[in-house]
């Protein structure tokens, strides 16, 4: 009990705040680019697809595996505030998601311009996940992993973001055609690199 209530103490309102907007960031460009262009961004929702393609393993059941082993690493390693941090900025991202879901997508023809699709993805992906990371929060699954790598091995979290994403981007090219591989690649490499400027902004 006197644990809980110290982690308490430490939380701040405007580590919450940052989770929220970096989540809603997040869900805004994923509602109205990444589910529009079929851009896809690797890591754990690529690894899903690629279970459910080869081996019939449904992403409600691999997702929610993958997820929760996920957490419970950046729990083991970053300890209570994570959690809670993350369960706001997770809160944050499903509220939203499910608000925009309310809307017509704001830029339906973007489907049609695929470069265009995976800069702009990558950068609402980017800034989203950048703010929570920088607070210390995982909005996903694949964000824990990331964070609690970049912990363990001492690596900066732009490049842990990128050899998994590569690893299952390239496992994906067993049945994703090779096009649609490049645009994703483009993504993932973007996103990353943003996500470590804004974790480390002004903190080196």
């Amino acid at each position: 009990m006197k644990g809980s209530v110290t982690v308490l103490q430490t939380i701040s309102r405007k580590s919450c705040m940052t989770a929220l907007l970096g989540s809603a960031i997040l869900a805004f460009g994923l509602y109205n680019i990444h589910a529009l262009s079929q851009v896809t961004e690797g890591g754990g929702l690529g690894l899903t697809l690629l279970l459910h393609h080869w081996f019939g393993i449904s992403p409600a059941v691999s997702g929610l595996v993958f997820n929760a082993l996920c957490y419970i690493l950046g729990f083991r390693v970053m300890g209570r505030r994570f959690l809670f941090y993350s369960a706001v900025s997770a809160v944050g991202f499903s509220g939203v998601y499910a608000v925009c879901e309310q809307f017509p997508p704001l830029w339906p023809e973007i489907a049609d311009h695929s470069l265009l699709a995976a800069v702009l993805g990558a950068v609402f992906v980017g800034v989203g996940c950048g703010l929570c990371v920088r607070i210390g929060a995982a909005p996903a699954g694949d964000d824990a992993l990331a964070m609690s790598l970049s912990r363990l091995l001492r690596v900066k979290i732009q490049w842990v973001y990128l050899f998994t994403d590569l690893l299952v981007l390239g496992l994906s090219v067993s049945y994703i055609p090779l096009t649609r591989i490049s645009y994703s690649l483009l993504t993932v490499i973007l996103s990353g690199q943003i996500v470590g400027f804004i974790e480390r902004y002004k903190k080196d």
